[in-house]
């Protein structure tokens, strides 16, 4: 298999991944104390690993200490977004805005270019993604009026994605083992999370753990199989692409609430799903 195959076959698995943590989270009524769990649980299942890679050097404690504060900042925006408006509006909002914003991150800072025909696919993905947030089958007046507030916090998650992709792909390129970036970095993700959790729910806290915990564990399994393999795609290709590949999560997203919450998914957001698709392969063919 071509490293290229590889990279796109790994940015579809952290796609469908990702799709089915969001998943786990939503079936909760306390997005924080969930992310907290799943944040630990993360810690914990890559903690073995830790014994098998090599220590960070210096620069790679450098590139961990401006990614872990990258990852915190995405999850306090993506909790308070979530908890003020309709997860199928600021969902598509935010990772449907990471990938052009993930272009113009990488341009500046990793000097990544992209050909005019990839850039014209990408802007094409994004505005697809950024479809499904609005091609509702049954609109109602709820989700039709989604608060400011949420709209940007919606905002700032993508911000946030854009930052943590740019921080990591640093830091996954630097590192002379990959793996060893990666378990560190969620070895210290979850320390931010969990204390908010805490100062939040004070005493309460356990109590709010126990009914959330099946459903925060299983999240950080698959959120260690989606961001482990994304870190590996980003080592691969371009971070614009490995990005506007791993947002097909939403189309992921769509599909499992369709089969699994048996929610309406309509032919318009169908033909969003195949807009996706052509974007992305103009992407590949424009790279």
């Amino acid at each position: 298999m071509s490293t290229e195959l590889l990279a796109i076959g790994l940015g579809l698995f952290s796609a469908l991944t990702l799709a089915l943590a969001n998943l786990a989270v939503k079936a909760t009524n306390d997005v924080l104390v969930t992310r907290a769990v799943l944040s630990v649980s993360c810690a914990l299942i890559v903690a073995p690993v830790a014994f098998f890679v090599p220590l960070p050097t210096p620069e790679l404690w450098g590139a961990i200490a401006i990614s872990v504060p990258t990852h915190f900042f995405y999850q306090m925006s993506m909790i308070r977004a979530l908890h003020r408006g309709d997860l199928s509006l600021v969902f598509p909002v935010m990772r449907g805005l990471a990938p052009l914003l993930v272009a113009i991150g990488a341009f500046i800072f990793l000097s990544e270019t992209l050909s005019s025909i990839a850039v014209v696919g990408l802007l094409i993905s994004v505005i697809a993604v950024i479809s499904f947030g609005f091609l509702q089958g049954n609109r109602t007046a709820a989700t039709a009026s989604v608060s400011r507030a949420a709209l940007f916090w919606a905002g700032m998650t993508a911000v946030g994605i854009m930052a943590y992709n740019i921080a990591d792909a640093r830091g996954v390129r630097m590192a002379e083992e990959p793996l060893t970036f990666i378990v560190w970095l969620f070895m210290l993700d979850w320390i931010g999370t969990l204390a908010v959790a805490a100062y939040a729910r004070k005493d309460r806290l356990f109590d709010a753990m126990r009914p959330v915990m099946k459903y925060g564990i299983s999240g950080g399994v698959l959120s260690v199989a989606s961001y482990g393999a994304a870190l590996f795609a980003l080592s691969l290709i371009e971070a614009a692409r490995v990005t506007a590949i791993r947002e097909t999560a939403v189309v992921f997203g769509a599909l499992l609430g369709w089969l699994i919450l048996k929610e309406g998914i309509g032919p318009r957001r169908i033909i969003a799903s195949v807009v996706l698709v052509a974007g992305l392969a103009m992407m590949q063919l424009g790279s």
